[in-house]
């Protein structure tokens, strides 16, 4: 483990069998870079990192694993994007993607094995969620993979809703000279769901179990009914799968969802997203939790190569 200085801050790096991380976990609990040293010495990026002239473009980098809290996506209330109504019937703001991706974290422990943070409220994000809580982020990195573990402690005395989920940047394609088009996907799932112009849930594309990745009809689509937790991809008949996994039991929790999303066909990266539930939670209430007075909840996500 070590520290480098990185436009006026300081990050960590670990190092972890064959495997490099970088993060900063004061600034949305940020994981930014991994990648692994093959046998044939060459590195092989798994999570991508932009390269950033200043701070101020850090949390909307197209890279890393933004944490999404407390909801995925874009949130409306009534049609009207960029809000949210709570369980009183109080309309408040809400940022695309919440409130953590943008916000400051406290290092509550950080060693050979990486890092946990805790979310600092500030005025934006009380405003928008005005709970009493705890929202920590926890890494534990291994030589092939990692697991992120999100936790709410709800320490008011109000059911807390949440609904969180990530955006990790995979690295594709990752073998020199290949395209999108050589890698396959496989989303074990009975029901594909898009978000309309005002927010609601309708009926997604119609796609394989198995589908190529640079087809467009993966983009911006919700995988949901998941008859297992894993979703897989990678080139093919060849070694290096991805592998990306909903908690540690063999039927996935309801209502999760794996989302699918690239910037464009000539992106470096391509995004698969496993969220606690579809966008909007709040007004659709699919994927919507309720952590209860004195309650904690748990969401656990681990990505490995293969």
């Amino acid at each position: 483990m070590e520290k480098i200085p990185y436009l006026g801050q300081t990050l960590t790096r670990w190092r972890v069998g064959g495997s490099t991380f970088v993060a900063l976990p004061e600034k949305g609990a940020r994981l930014m870079y991994w990648n692994i040293a093959m046998g044939d010495d060459s590195v092989r990026d798994v999570i991508l990192w932009p390269e950033l002239k200043s701070l101020d473009e850090f949390h909307k980098a197209r890279g890393g694993n933004p944490i999404l809290f407390p909801f995925c996506a874009r949130s409306f209330d009534k049609g009207e994007i960029g809000y949210w109504r709570d369980a009183r019937g109080v309309r408040r703001p809400m940022p695309t993607h919440g409130v953590a991706r943008q916000g400051d974290f406290r290092a509550k422990r950080v060693d050979e094995g990486g890092f946990e943070a805790v979310f600092i409220p500030n005025d934006e994000s009380r405003l928008c969620y005005p709970f009493q809580y705890e929202f920590t982020v926890e890494y534990r990195f291994a030589p092939l993979g990692l697991t992120c573990i999100l936790t709410l402690d709800n320490l008011g005395d109000v059911p807390l809703p949440w609904s969180a989920g990530h955006h990790f940047y995979f690295a594709l394609p990752w073998s020199e000279g290949s395209v999108r088009g050589d890698y396959f996907i496989r989303i074990p799932a009975d029901q594909r769901l898009r978000q309309d112009p005002s927010g609601r849930l309708v009926e997604g594309p119609k796609l394989a179990m198995l589908e190529r990745m640079d087809n467009p009809a993966l983009i911006d689509t919700f995988h949901t009914r998941l008859r297992s937790p894993e979703v897989v991809f990678g080139e093919k008949g060849l070694p290096g799968d991805v592998a990306v996994r909903l908690g540690s039991d063999a039927t996935p929790p309801a209502d999760s969802a794996f989302v699918t999303w690239t910037q464009s066909d000539e992106s470096p990266f391509y995004c698969v997203e496993p969220w606690m539930g579809p966008a909007n939670a709040p007004e659709n209430k699919v994927g919507l939790h309720l952590v209860p007075p004195g309650g904690r909840e748990t969401f656990t996500v681990s990505v490995a190569v293969r």
